[in-house]
Order: structure tokens, then C-alpha cells, then sequence
């Protein structure tokens, strides 16, 4: 399954969006959710110790002026890899 992560951590139940992230699940932040990929931050700790890949929408992160704060441990991806990750995981949830 894909699972896209589109709202800042703030304003989600994380604890909720990681347990229901399974092995062989993605996780795609994109828009204000690229938020949880800064490194050292709570979400981050939080998401990283999932099953799930985890990937960040380049754009996204440009746009908010963070590149330098990403962790280098999650994957950074193009709108044309998130149509792959979507090809790939034919189910879909957002969050």
C-alpha cells in the first residue's frame, strides 16, 4: 500500500499512521508532511523506526527551504517516481 502523508505532523494522529504501515508499504511525505522528515524532530523518530520505505517529494521540500534539514536516510523522489510508487502500490491511502 501507498501512503501518502500530505498535512504537517502536527495535525495527524502519528502514532495511528504507524501502526497501520506494514512491510512492503511506502510512506510519501509531500506538501507540509515533508515536515516529518526533518531529522532529529519527533515525527521523524516516530516514523523512521516503521516497516514501511520512506520517501519525501523533492519539490515539496525545495519549496519549503528545508533540503538541508532531511534526514539522508529517507529517499528523495520526483513527481514522475511518485507515479511509479502509485503503479507500484495499487492500494492508496491519504493521510
Amino acid at each position: 500500500m501507498l501512503h501518502t502523508l500530505f498535512h504537517s505532523p502536527s495535525q495527524i494522529d502519528l502514532s495511528l499512521l504507524k501502526r497501520n504501515l506494514r512491510e512492503g508499504d511506502a510512506l510519501l511525505l509531500l506538501q507540509d508532511g515533508v515536515y516529518a522528515a526533518i531529522e532529529g524532530s519527533a515525527a521523524f523518530s516516530e516514523l523512521r523506526a516503521c516497516s514501511a520505505s520512506l520517501y519525501v517529494l523533492e519539490d515539496d521540500v525545495q519549496a519549503r527551504g528545508i533540503s538541508g534539514q532531511i534526514s539522508t536516510s529517507i529517499g528523495r523522489v520526483s513527481y514522475n517516481d511518485f507515479v511509479t510508487l502509485a503503479v507500484k502500490h495499487k492500494n492508496q491511502m491519504a493521510w
